[in-house]
């Protein structure tokens, strides 16, 4: 007896996986937005890893708990000679707003004291549960602190040196902070190459980086981001340095003071909410997501952490999506842990119900779409371009997509694609993801 495929969804996904000769555990859905019918299933409610698929809940939740317009707030508080730092789990706080307050501050004081750091709007967690222990230096580890600075990483922007010597290092920011060996080598000769590598003494947990390898005389500069230890002394820090370019004598850094601090000096206010949720999802960025997940988790007796924030993520998708939280798991805001454990079905029920909401739009936008330039999409989906908006998610042995589809034939779809269990490179098991979406929007 032949089983004849229910429609041209199930029946081309399925010839794209028996044609596939791919070593893959994977699991999909598709739903049609207009009845909310299920057009494609396989292994649907099969628990996967998510990778940074993990983002879609968080900023789901985010909107929220905080609202579109939701802001940040950086201050700087007084109290005789002293300052206060008080972070505000800013994920934008750049060099240049820190270098705008210093220059407040050095019009009204010459001295200070002991300037203190206080990172207390969240927990002292600085890395989340099931987080890799050779994640090491890369920037997608960074520790997460309500004091943030350039995304709690130092720029290494490196070029090549006269034939024979180290390559040439400029840091941003130019601090202190930090040191570096540089063994490096420029060379002209590319047998036996050796890959420039910038790694930060992760095991001991300082703040020191060791640059090795070569670099070809005619290469052009580049910048490699290299994440820090201690994010509050980081931006402490970089501040006091700040400061004394402006003319003010720092004495000493300290952690937060319980004294109480009244006279205002100045405060910063971020990018709101949907700019910063934008940034998230276009370049993935994991820091911004556990700054979030930790901040929705603020209550009036406790500072944000990710076992508050989880639950409160976990109660929005029970009491307004309707989802069985009993038969998930999540362990962190943006997908780094591997502790993570979503379904298709469960994705897709999430875009479903943000496709309702007033927040419709917005989420929509803050999903790169096919072939966008600097966004995870760049390079993939191109002929798709806007009909396409979808989120990836990527570690070892895992890719997924899903997002939202525009079909001519069965109108706007929320789909998901997870694929874990694989050895090697990404690639195929990309271009199977894409072979799927590009059908799904031409047909």
């Amino acid at each position: 007896m032949i089983i004849q495929p229910k429609n041209k969804i199930d029946a081309h996904i399925s010839s794209l996986i028996d044609s596939s000769d791919l070593n893959m555990s994977i699991g999909i859905k598709v739903m049609s937005l207009k009845d909310g019918k299920s057009l494609y299933e396989l292994n649907s409610d099969k628990l996967m890893i998510p990778a940074s698929n993990v983002k879609l809940l968080t900023s789901a939740a985010s909107l929220h708990y905080l609202g579109e317009e939701h802001v940040f707030e950086t201050a700087i508080l007084k109290r005789k000679d002293n300052l206060m730092l008080i972070g505000g789990a800013d994920p934008s706080l750049s060099v240049d707003v820190l270098d705008s307050l210093a220059k407040i501050i050095s019009r009204q004081m010459e001295f200070i004291d002991t300037l203190y750091l206080n990172e207390t709007l969240l927990d002292s967690m600085y890395y989340g549960k099931g987080w890799m222990w050779d994640e090491g230096s890369e920037k997608h580890s960074a520790p997460v602190s309500a004091l943030t600075l350039n995304h709690n990483c130092i720029d290494f922007e490196y070029s090549p040196n006269e034939l024979g010597l180290p390559a040439k290092i400029d840091l941003y920011p130019n601090t202190k902070y930090i040191s570096f060996a540089n063994n490096s080598l420029t060379v002209k000769d590319t047998n036996n190459f050796k890959k420039l590598k910038i790694e930060r003494d992760w095991r001991g947990q300082t703040n020191h980086y060791n640059i090795t390898g070569e670099i070809l005389a005619w290469s052009q500069k580049d910048t490699i981001k290299k994440n820090i230890s201690k994010p509050n002394l980081f931006v402490g820090t970089v501040f006091k340095e700040l400061l004394e370019t402006h003319g003010v004598t720092v004495r000493t850094l300290h952690g937060a003071d319980n004294s109480i601090y009244q006279d205002t000096m100045a405060i910063h206010y971020s990018e709101d909410l949907l700019i910063q949720l934008n940034d998230m999802m276009h370049k993935s960025e994991n820091l911004t997501s556990e700054l979030l997940i930790k901040f929705i988790g603020i209550s009036d007796s406790s500072s944000g952490s990710w076992d508050i924030g989880i639950h409160k993520v976990k109660t929005f998708l029970f009491d307004e999506v309707d989802i069985d939280t009993s038969s998930l798991r999540i362990a962190d805001g943006s997908g780094l842990s591997r502790y993570n454990l979503l379904s298709t079905n469960q994705i897709v029920q999430l875009l479903a119900y943000m496709h309702k909401t007033n927040d419709k739009d917005n989420f929509l936008m803050t999903l790169p779409h096919g072939g966008e330039k600097d966004t995870r999409l760049e390079g993939r989906l191109v002929s798709a371009q806007e009909r396409i908006h979808a989120k990836t998610g990527s570690i070892s042995g895992v890719t997924c997509l899903s997002g939202y589809a525009l079909s001519p034939r069965h109108g706007p779809l929320a789909f998901s694609i997870m694929i874990n269990g694989f050895v090697g490179s990404l690639t195929p098991y990309r271009q199977f993801q894409d072979q799927i979406c590009n059908w799904l929007v031409q047909n």
